[in-house]
């Protein structure tokens, strides 16, 4: 059975991010307050890093200049069945700066029976963010569904991006989104993707 084929709503997005949340923490709280919000009312930059239907990766390097590294803090598997699919594969992490500074925090649900082998197992491997192995893979790719939240931090949140928010002096909320990639026509990926509190340059804040 494919990893999608359970039931969810894919018209809200907080149930849609609770969903992802829940596959790590017993309440969505654990890592913030998810409220959707229109475009029109997220300020930059974060309205352009998240309001897009291409790789997050790619917008957080093009916004810092930069690479961004992968870093994952808990992942879990569905054990592989008889008929030899892989079922699906969900991680929480975060993406850096080359100077260790938290710019994402994102959790993803991956149905691997959509990957080929070798995909497969650079994901599991940890070692290279979802969005640049898929464009390496050349993989026909479609992000879809995109929805943005309003995040109020919750302890994890906050615990995890200290040291984005405690350089910039960051005290407010988050911004982040949801969205879904199809890769050749089919479901395959899920994600929640909150650009980390106080990303902001020192000259745009």
């Amino acid at each position: 059975m494919s990893a999608f084929q359970d039931n969810h709503d894919p018209h809200d997005p907080v149930a849609r991010a609770t969903r992802l949340v829940r596959l790590f923490y017993p309440l969505a709280d654990d890592v913030g307050g998810l409220q959707a919000v229109q475009s029109v009312v997220v300020p930059e930059p974060y309205r352009s890093l998240l309001d897009h239907r291409s790789h997050m990766t790619v917008a957080m390097e093009r916004f810092h200049g930069a690479p961004v590294s992968l870093r994952v803090v808990a992942s879990k598997a569905e054990p592989a069945d008889a008929a030899g699919c892989r079922g699906w594969y969900g991680r929480e992490i975060l993406l850096l700066r080359p100077d260790g500074c938290i710019v994402q925090h994102g959790i993803v649900r991956i149905d691997l029976d959509q990957v080929d082998d070798a995909t497969a197992a650079a994901i599991r491997a940890a070692q290279i963010p979802l969005g640049r192995i898929l464009i390496e893979a050349n993989l026909l790719r479609d992000v879809h569904d995109v929805q943005l939240l309003k995040i109020e931090p919750g302890p994890r949140l906050q615990q995890l991006c200290a040291n984005a928010a405690v350089s910039t002096g960051h005290r407010g909320p988050a911004f982040g989104r949801v969205a879904e990639i199809s890769l050749g026509g089919q479901p395959a990926v899920e994600l929640l993707e909150i650009a980390a509190p106080g990303l902001l340059p020192k000259a745009l804040r």
